[in-house]
């Protein structure tokens, strides 16, 4: 009696259909993808880690290990850091070219000369919380803020946030090149200088 041969099966389309189930989990598949924080970095300070500051345009602040904010070396609360920070900034504590006519801080010959002058440096553990790290970024970025807003609306009666916001919807040349100088203007008044890296200082 002949054996019987099983019969076989045509493989020569199980490539194509494999490319195609591919493509398919391909397009139809949603690819977790990690989130993160969206924020522009402030401006690099020239070579931060040899600047000569001086001790009284640096305002230090500092996160440890145990998530505790530190000014000036003095435990205090994030609630109050934008307070101390539009303190420092505002100080105009300098004469000759280094007057502020418009700074309406205490004056203080042991606080910053000049807003150009001042520098805020902030450093943190490596076992720092992230979110209280941002948190206190945050702080420092609305210092600068509402100082730029007061004088946005003193020369121009609009906040510098707002002029900000009309920029992006300006359409004539002529008005948005005056927009650009206004807002130049008054960020130069109170440049962005935060310094994430080790500072170096002197009396």
């Amino acid at each position: 009696m002949a054996r019987r041969l099983a019969p076989s099966i045509n493989s020569g389309s199980m490539a194509d259909i494999a490319f195609l189930l591919l493509i398919f989990f391909l397009i139809s598949t949603t690819i977790e993808t990690d989130q993160g924080i969206s924020r522009k970095l402030p401006p690099l300070i020239d070579d931060p880690a040899t600047a000569d500051i001086k001790e009284k345009n640096l305002f230090k602040v500092e996160l440890n290990q145990l998530n505790q904010l530190l000014v000036e070396d003095h435990l205090i609360k994030i609630s109050d850091l934008k307070k101390a920070a539009i303190a420092f900034l505002d100080n105009g504590g300098g004469s000759g070219d280094l007057y502020c006519d418009y700074c309406k801080g205490e004056r203080n010959l042991k606080s910053s000369d000049h807003p150009d002058k001042a520098v805020i440096s902030l450093s943190k553990s490596r076992k720092t919380n992230y979110a209280f790290y941002i948190a206190v970024q945050n702080e420092l970025v609305a210092a600068y803020s509402d100082l730029r807003n007061r004088e946005a609306k003193r020369l121009y009666g609009i906040s510098y946030i707002a002029m900000k916001e009309n920029l992006k919807n300006e359409q004539d040349g002529n008005d948005k090149r005056i927009l650009i100088a206004r807002i130049n203007r008054v960020r130069s008044m109170y440049p962005e200088r935060l310094s994430e890296a080790v500072t170096k200082s002197r009396d």
